[in-house]
């Protein structure tokens, strides 16, 4: 009897549960609130559900009269053809949004009065009222070409020195098909240009220095296309002569010691030795 009730108290005591630990007890909820998300994002969203197309009828207009030949009765005093229904199409109309009122009014740089917004400013950062915009002289604009080129800038320059400078997107006018422009502000590209190089002295001598080396490279370019050239004359100009030589000989002499005839050559240093029987 004892080990009986031993051994009930042993299966007694492995069939309770033992408590959850708080990490068990959080894994739990997070499973069930993933569940849940998982579940409703089933509902919601359902991919195989296809749209019942449109009937044709849905286009015509209101109060219409279908006639044969394809022809609608508008009942507004004139017919036409059922293709030529347009179906209204509900129009994404973009508009930007006007400046905030009771924000902190910006300063003009030229003039010296307060303004909230401008053309320079949203394009370009730059703080200068409409009024005393000069798109003629001191606000023009610049190419990307055209600065790369006259200021001795790189992309990286232009790109992705901090701060990044804006710039309007605008077509070739030259041709539409080539790539578009980039416009910066002239202002802008000459203050990043003295960043880069320091000075206007300092971009005036790079100029120079490039020049140079582009003028070398041109007469080494050239020097070595007349050398080509004159060692292509001088080839065209010499030829090599292909007529054989035909021996003209002289007296015969006799050599005693060796019992041998000989005669040389009077144009060139052949000599013909021979013997008589």
């Amino acid at each position: 009897m004892s080990e009986a009730n031993s051994i009930d108290g042993g299966t007694n005591s492995s069939s309770e549960a033992s408590p959850l630990s708080d990490r068990q007890r959080a894994r739990i909820e997070r499973n069930r609130q993933r569940a849940l998300m998982v579940r409703h994002s089933k509902h919601a969203y359902q991919p195989y559900t296809k749209k019942k197309p449109e009937k044709k009828e849905d286009k015509i207009p209101e109060g219409a009269i279908r006639l044969p030949g394809g022809l609608l009765d508008t009942n507004s005093g004139f017919l036409i053809q059922e293709d030529e229904v347009v179906e209204e199409k509900e129009l994404n109309i973009v508009q930007e949004p006007g400046p905030l009122l009771g924000a902190g009014l910006l300063r003009c740089l030229e003039c010296g009065n307060d303004f909230q917004d401008s053309s320079l400013y949203k394009q370009f950062d730059h703080s200068v009222c409409d009024d005393c915009r000069d798109s003629e002289e001191k606000h023009t604009l610049i190419t990307k070409t055209e600065a790369k080129h006259e200021y001795l800038l790189k992309d990286a320059d232009l790109d992705k020195r901090e701060p990044t400078l804006k710039f309007l997107v605008r077509k070739n006018p030259h041709n539409p098909r080539w790539g578009d422009m980039k416009l910066y502000l002239r202002l802008q590209i000459e203050k990043r240009a003295l960043e880069v190089w320091e000075s206007q002295e300092e971009i005036d001598a790079a100029k120079e220095r490039r020049t140079e080396n582009r003028e070398k490279a041109k007469m080494k370019k050239l020097d070595k296309s007349v050398k080509e050239l004159r060692k292509a004359v001088r080839t065209s100009l010499w030829t090599k002569d292909l007529s054989s030589h035909k021996h003209e000989y002289g007296e015969e002499t006799y050599d005693e010691d060796s019992d041998m005839y000989s005669k040389r050559c009077t144009t060139c240093d052949h000599e013909l030795q021979y013997e008589k029987m």
